[in-house]
């Protein structure tokens, strides 16, 4: 199977930010308390999202102790007002960025998103002016970092679990399906035996802009480090095609 090229231009690389277990843990937070408030269960065996959640906290190294008060806390009931928001615009060069937040207070947040792009010389549009410039697909990233798993086994195994179609990165499997269909695939996956990173919906460009300006490139990274750096920022989404 041929998948969506350049995976690894959509995100980041999970290791620059790793250092930052606090900012990484609020992010999560709010979406386990998030994931249980719409789910309506606290429980992981039969909340699977939150199960993913939780092996995603694990996999960014957040103590289980901290993950257990947290449990805890949404169990009592702790009341949460965050709602998730979609920020569009472009950044320096017209590459398209795609936003995802959860937040408490939309005009704090809205007020940052649009200095971050202000600053590094793009700028936040209204919704759709570069949302047509994506499709939505479920996406499963499985763990492949020593690079042990079999090409062959793998492909009878996404097949069995109703993949549309994957692709081999450097260091893991990108296994794609329909929207909101990523958790079902996701959970097929790990029962035999594979180590799921994250399984949710992702924003996939329909076409990349390489740049070679040092300064658009510098400026590029500066809104991705800023926009990741903020609590209220779940995911971000862009089109550049790193060279």
């Amino acid at each position: 199977m041929s998948g969506h090229s350049k995976w690894s231009t959509i995100k980041r690389k999970k290791g620059e930010k790793d250092n930052a277990r606090a900012k990484i843990f609020t992010k999560i937070s709010r979406e386990i308390l998030v994931c249980i408030r719409e789910n309506g269960s606290a429980d992981p065996n039969v909340n699977y999202r939150l199960r993913e959640l939780i092996s995603k906290a694990k996999t960014n190294n957040i103590p289980g102790d901290n993950i257990d008060r947290l449990l805890k806390k949404a169990q009592g009931g702790e009341k949460n007002d965050y709602e998730g928001c979609v920020y569009e615009g472009y950044g320096p060069a017209g590459i398209a960025v795609l936003v995802s937040c959860l937040t408490d207070n939309r005009n704090r947040t809205a007020g940052e998103m649009r200095h971050f792009f202000d600053k590094c010389g793009g700028n936040l549009g209204t919704s759709g002016c570069v949302s047509f410039l994506f499709n939505e697909k479920g996406v499963v990233v499985i763990e492949n970092e020593e690079g042990e798993i079999d090409p062959d086994v793998f492909m009878e195994h996404a097949i069995e679990s109703g993949a549309e179609d994957y692709e081999f990165l450097d260091y893991e499997i990108a296994v794609y399906t329909e929207p909101n269909g990523a958790s079902q695939i996701g959970e097929a996956l790990s029962k035999q035996g594979y180590k799921i990173l994250s399984a949710q919906n992702e924003q996939i460009p329909t076409t990349y802009t390489t740049l070679t300006d040092e300064e658009q490139i510098k400026k590029i990274t500066l809104l991705l480090d800023l926009l990741e750096d903020n609590d209220d920022v779940q995911n971000v989404w862009h089109n550049w095609g790193e060279s």
